[in-house]
C-alpha cells in the first residue's frame, strides 16, 4: 500500500492580486509600489505620468501573451502588473474578430462569442500562473463602472460597483485572485447648522471583502477597509510572499517553499555543488550564484536528493 506524506498547508508565495475601481483615482500608482515592478501597459499609455519600467506596448493579444510568458521565463522582476484587464480584454476581442471575420462580438450568435472571449481570458490567466510559478507576483489593474442590480426577490433596485469586463471574464479574474481589491472615493455626508445635507471628504479608501454593492475579498486576514496606500498593505504582503527575507531572491525563495527547503539545506545544496565555499553566509551568496540556482531548480533538485540519499 503507497504511503502518502502529511504535509502544512500554509506556505509563502507571490499573490494574485486584482485592483479596480474609478478612473483616475490612483490605481496604477498604487500598483506601481509593488516590489520591483515591471508593467505591461494596455491602457493606452497610462504609466505615462509615474515612474516606472515596461515592456513595449502590446499592440495585439497574441503579444501580450508572449510579453507574459516572456516575464514567465526570464523572471526579469518581483512583480508583473498588467494595466488593465479592460484594454486587455479589447485585445482579446479583436483578436477574435479578425481571426473568425465577426464584425463585433456582441451581434449574432453572442452567446458561443463571448464563450470563445472566456477562452482567450483563460489562456492570460494560465500565463500569469506560470508567472506565479516563477516566483513573480502579478498584480492587475481594472476599472469599475456601475451597474444596476435586480433582486427578484426584493422590492427595488440598487446600484453596484462591478469589474468592467464581461461577465465571463470577469467572474474568472475574480475567482483567480487571491487578494480583490475594489477602490473608490469616501464620501461622509453632514448636517450644518441650517439641518442640510453636505457631502464632504473624498478620501481615497480600498475595501477588502465583499459587501451587496461591490465584490472584494483578501486571504491576509486584512481589516475590512483602509486608506488607499501601498503601505497600508505591505507589511501583509511582505509576510504572505516570503518578501521579508532580502539576502535570498525571491524567486528562489518561493521555489524553497515549494520543496519546504530551509536556509540551511539551500546552503548546503551550493556547497555540495561546489558553488560557493563551507562557511559562506545566505548574505554573501552572489547574485549570479542565485541566478543559475534559479534557471537550474530541477537539476539541483535531483543532485540534492542523490547527495542526501547516499
Amino acid at each position: 500500500m503507497m504511503k502518502f506524506k502529511i504535509e502544512p498547508t500554509r506556505r509563502q508565495k507571490p499573490l494574485k492580486v486584482v485592483v479596480y475601481g474609478p478612473e483616475g483615482i490612483g490605481k496604477t500608482t498604487f500598483a506601481s509600489q509593488f516590489p520591483d515592478t515591471v508593467f505591461i501597459d494596455t491602457d493606452n499609455d497610462g504609466t505615462s505620468f509615474i515612474d516606472a519600467e515596461k515592456l513595449p506596448k502590446p499592440t495585439d493579444w497574441e503579444m501580450l501573451l508572449e510579453e507574459v510568458q516572456d516575464v514567465a521565463d526570464n523572471h526579469p522582476r518581483k512583480t508583473l502588473v498588467i494595466d488593465t484587464a479592460d484594454w486587455a480584454e479589447i485585445l482579446a476581442k479583436h483578436y477574435l474578430m479578425k481571426k473568425n471575420h465577426w464584425k463585433a462580438i456582441d451581434s449574432a450568435s453572442y452567446g458561443a462569442k463571448y464563450v470563445a472571449l472566456a477562452d482567450e481570458i483563460s489562456k492570460l490567466l494560465t500565463a500569469l500562473n506560470d508567472v506565479i510559478a516563477a516566483g513573480v507576483n502579478v498584480v492587475i489593474t481594472a476599472h469599475a463602472t456601475l451597474k444596476k442590480q435586480e433582486l427578484p426577490d426584493e422590492i427595488g433596485a440598487f446600484d453596484r460597483w462591478e469589474l468592467k469586463l464581461e461577465r465571463r471574464d470577469s467572474a474568472l479574474l475574480k475567482e483567480w485572485a487571491d487578494l480583490l481589491l475594489f477602490v473608490n472615493y469616501k464620501t461622509t455626508v453632514v448636517t450644518d447648522s441650517n439641518n442640510r445635507a453636505k457631502a464632504q471628504g473624498g478620501e481615497r479608501v480600498m475595501y477588502t471583502t465583499h459587501r451587496p454593492t461591490w465584490d472584494a475579498k483578501n486571504r491576509l486576514n486584512l481589516p475590512d477597509e483602509l486608506p488607499f496606500k501601498y503601505a497600508s498593505i505591505s507589511d501583509a504582503v511582505n509576510q504572505a510572499t516570503g518578501a521579508n527575507n532580502q539576502a535570498i531572491p525571491f524567486v528562489v525563495y518561493s521555489k524553497m517553499q515549494a520543496n519546504h527547503l530551509s536556509e540551511t539545506q539551500v546552503l548546503d545544496l551550493l556547497i555540495k555543488a561546489q558553488l560557493i565555499a563551507a562557511g559562506t553566509q545566505i548574505a554573501q551568496v552572489p547574485p549570479e550564484i542565485w541566478n543559475h540556482l534559479a534557471n537550474n531548480w530541477d537539476s539541483a533538485m535531483t543532485f540534492y536528493n542523490k547527495q542526501n540519499n547516499q
